[in-house]
């Protein structure tokens, strides 16, 4: 078969309802214009939106884009030339991992390039043939994608039910008795705020259990660094085992509202280890310097402008409280992750109907998640407020999801008529 043919013929898990459904800029891949923040354009039409992981505010604020627009000019966009093992590194480079790490309490840490790419390499780095990987059921993508890069055999590493102790010291006990045979040791992977649900993973039992069991734990802190704990340093922070946290990740792209991670330790043999044996970085040109520059721009005032981060969880609780109080489903979450579970009888048309009717005529833009993501009949929709967002931002968005549910159980949008709905 031609490959290309074969690729036709099948658009993959995304990509064939996106077809069937001509879907592809509207609910794939939509535009979003305009200048960063609660108010975009959507094709051609001012929405109020809730679909950006600009948490703190950080993506358009004047001292961010000052800083940007500085360093930009000083150093252009290829400077450092290189991979940074080569030819790439700089002082500033060397600067901002101090203190990235300062801030969540590690000894040592190390710059990448990007989040995905970063852990995923990280993952690969770390564990050779004999160790045993042991990780929570809904980890994020990029760390599925790690596991697989694993050099063990399938069926040499484990997945314990989501934020399930039990699960995780019963393939421990499995994960143990394998490294033993083999040789290795045992990394367990699991996330601070997992970012669908919002719900925050089970740091402290998972560092309880490092009493009974020899292994280190990897945590994915993307939505929480910046966001939760006294200071922003994350859920470890949050939680008061931060210090158990054997390799703290993240990227800057939601808190930070950029390009590029990093990853810390209280070892810093551990991070020179990664330094000269990760291969994305190894191979891969250097983080450019106005990324560094504004980045350590955007850090500083994570630590020193608090209100941010006050200001962020003001507009959660009133969207959250005021979701709970007009009896809306948004599951477990302990964070800014805003989930919104409703029920559909009529399928994807349904879905679509209501989506449109949400964004064309109320207004209100935020993601949408069907099944496969969560199960058949019920549809998720995925709320993220920022500081930016104001309160009335929030009252406002309520009374459109009453209206929407509303909608939803007098059976409006199973109508074939979408103009009915849409005008």
């Amino acid at each position: 078969m031609d490959i290309f043919e074969k690729l036709r013929n099948n658009s993959g898990p995304i990509g064939t309802p996106a077809k069937m459904l001509n879907s592809h800029h509207y609910f794939s891949f939509p535009m979003l214009e305009g200048e960063l923040g609660p108010r975009m354009r959507f094709m051609g039409r001012e929405v109020l939106n809730w679909s950006l992981n600009n948490y703190l505010g950080l993506a358009n604020h004047p001292e961010v884009r000052k800083a940007d627009a500085e360093a930009a000019a000083k150093w252009g966009l290829a400077y450092p030339m290189g991979a940074r093992m080569m030819s790439g590194n700089s002082v500033l480079h060397e600067t901002f991992e101090k203190e990235l790490a300062q801030f969540v309490g590690k000894t040592d840490a190390f710059l990448l390039n990007y989040g995905y790419q970063g852990v995923m390499s990280a993952i690969e780095c770390l564990c050779d043939h004999r160790d045993v990987i042991v990780y929570d059921a809904e980890s994020h993508a990029c760390l599925i994608d790690g596991i697989r890069l694993h050099k063990a055999k399938l069926g040499e590493y484990y997945k314990f039910n989501h934020n399930d102790m039990v699960s995780l010291e019963k393939n421990l006990i499995r994960a143990t008795k394998l490294a033993e045979e083999k040789g290795g040791g045992v990394l367990v992977i699991t996330e601070g705020v997992f970012g669908m649900s919002g719900k925050v993973g089970d740091l402290k039992a998972i560092a309880e259990l490092k009493k009974k069991y020899n292994f280190r734990l990897l945590v994915d802190d993307a939505h929480g660094f910046g966001t939760m704990g006294e200071t922003g340093a994350g859920v470890g922070e949050l939680l008061g085992v931060q210090d158990e946290i054997d390799l703290y990740f993240s990227t800057f792209a939601k808190s930070m509202a950029a390009i590029g991670a990093f990853i810390a330790s209280n070892d810093p043999e551990i991070i020179m280890f990664l330094k000269y044996n990760m291969r994305s970085q190894t191979y891969a040109k250097a983080l450019p310097m106005p990324y560094v520059e504004g980045c350590r721009k955007r850090l500083e005032m994570i630590k020193q402008m608090p209100e941010l981060r006050a200001k962020l969880w003001e507009n959660v609780k009133a969207m959250q409280d005021g979701l709970r109080s007009r009896g809306f489903n948004i599951g477990e979450t302990e964070s800014p992750v805003t989930p919104v579970f409703l029920h559909s009888e009529g399928g994807v048309p349904e879905v679509t109907r209501m989506v449109r009717d949400l964004r064309e005529n109320m207004g209100v833009f935020c993601s949408i998640v069907v099944y496969p993501v969560v199960p058949k009949g019920q549809i998720m929709l995925r709320i993220i407020p920022t500081a930016s967002h104001t309160l009335e931002d929030v009252e406002y968005t309520l009374n459109a999801f009453t209206t929407l549910a509303e909608k939803l159980k007098n059976r409006v949008y199973q109508s074939d008529a979408v103009q009915e709905v849409v005008e």
